[in-house]
């Protein structure tokens, strides 16, 4: 039988059978990897099967093998650099341990994330790693961590969910050293811009040894607050400034910022993208940077060396963060492995999967289980001080360069920094 012959879809099982010679069920075995079946047999099997042009089920294969050897990866928004350099670093661990992965962005939306989910569960793979969307995400994980699907959260930890691993770096220390380098420097009109400012009373008093149980942003903040603590400086609610992940409208916050007080003079960006909206901001603000203000982010984009003044920023380990993500998934998925062969013969059938409940999760080859308490990675962020600080304006005000024009951003350098970078551990 020719393969342009055929009509109505893909060949099956039985057409390759019945093209070899053979039973179906010796067909079956040689196309699924399993039993036995003579080297003839074998033979015209895979030949009849490259003749038709057929395609094994993956499904059908997963639930011989136990395997999909896919990994489901979930994050908030794969256009930001910091999730797409972490999620390359992820795939390449796991393709390297044979796996392939499926990909879901969720827009930080709780909707698109539990469709995410879903997805990831019905198709049945065999590890997950997700960069959480808000602590709600804890709920909507239980039932499938709970059913012993191997999960490492990414960069978000959920304190609800304990034997859950998680892989972060230590956000509250380096928010507190990008910030005591401002007061070293003599700053105390410090603001911040946060997407966790609205949570400004709740971490006012958090302990600094609990800010990286919260959110990355979150987590800063309290970094941010513990150091104005160490340096006498009371916090000013009106220099805690909210936006969200978008640049137009961080940029449209600074300068809200900047017009109500003006007496600012260093700004902490807590993440990339507020960051550059907080340049963009001080480009037209016809404040000098560093000699009128200046100016930290977070993370360490290509874009930060290549504006004037190049920007002093805290370094996260991104592809570091998924690496030690994919490895740890791996790890998991081998202990997984493993204890399902020990246990093979007591394992109930597998059946059709629909939802994420624990209970059919049991019924489908993946029973609840009682799950040690996770392990916790954290990776250290640094601090890279560039041009973009320095000391502070004296209490009479700045004294205008006139090689510069107002609104430009000025090429100083911070005093000891003669090479224009350098670095701090955010121990």
């Amino acid at each position: 039988m020719r393969n342009s012959q055929r009509r109505g879809g893909p060949p099956s099982i039985v057409e390759v059978a019945r093209a070899a010679g053979v039973s179906t069920a010796t067909a079956g075995r040689v196309l699924g990897g399993y039993g036995q079946a003579s080297a003839a047999s074998r033979t015209k099997v895979e030949e009849a099967a490259q003749r038709l042009g057929y395609r094994p089920n993956g499904l059908a294969r997963s639930l011989i093998h136990g395997s999909t050897e896919t990994v489901g990866v979930i994050v908030t928004d794969i256009g930001n650099s910091f999730f797409a350099s972490a999620v390359r670093a992820v795939t390449d661990v796991v393709r390297a341990a044979g796996y392939e992965i499926l990909l879901a962005n969720t827009d930080s939306d709780p909707a698109a994330e539990q469709r995410a989910l879903t997805v990831m569960w019905e198709k049945r793979v065999d590890g997950l790693v997700i960069a959480p969307q808000g602590p709600g995400t804890a709920e909507r994980l239980r039932t499938m961590a709970e059913a012993g699907l191997p999960t490492v959260l990414l960069d978000r930890p959920l304190a609800a969910l304990p034997q859950v691993d998680q892989v972060t770096i230590n956000n509250t220390a380096c928010a507190r050293s990008a910030v005591a380098h401002l007061t070293r420097l003599g700053h105390r009109r410090i603001a911040v811009v946060s997407e966790a400012a609205r949570d400004l009373d709740r971490l006012r008093d958090a302990p600094v040894r609990d800010g990286d149980d919260e959110r990355p942003s979150a987590a800063r903040l309290v970094g941010y607050l513990a150091a104005l603590r160490r340096a006498g400086i009371d916090p000013d609610p009106a220099l805690v400034v909210h936006s969200p992940y978008d640049r137009d409208a961080a940029e449209r916050a600074v300068r809200r910022l900047l017009r109500r007080n003006p007496d600012v003079t260093a700004l902490f960006c807590t993440d990339n993208v507020l960051s550059s909206g907080a340049v963009a901001a001080l480009q037209d603000s016809g404040r000098v940077c560093p000699d009128e203000i200046s100016l930290v982010g977070f993370d360490d984009q290509d874009w930060t060396t290549l504006v004037r003044p190049r920007l002093t920023v805290v370094r996260q380990p991104r592809r570091e963060l998924g690496a030690a993500a994919g490895r740890k998934l791996l790890e998991r998925m081998a202990e997984r492995a493993r204890s399902r062969a020990g246990t093979a013969s007591a394992e109930p059938g597998d059946g059709d999967r629909t939802d994420t409940g624990a209970a059919e999760a049991a019924g489908n080859g993946r029973e609840a289980v009682d799950l040690p308490a996770g392990e916790r990675v954290v990776l250290r962020g640094r601090l890279i001080t560039r041009d973009s600080t320095g000391p502070a304006p004296r209490p009479s005000g700045p004294t205008p360069l006139a090689a510069e024009p107002s609104g430009t951003m000025s090429n100083r350098r911070a005093p000891g920094s003669p090479s224009g970078e350098d670095e701090e551990d955010s121990a």
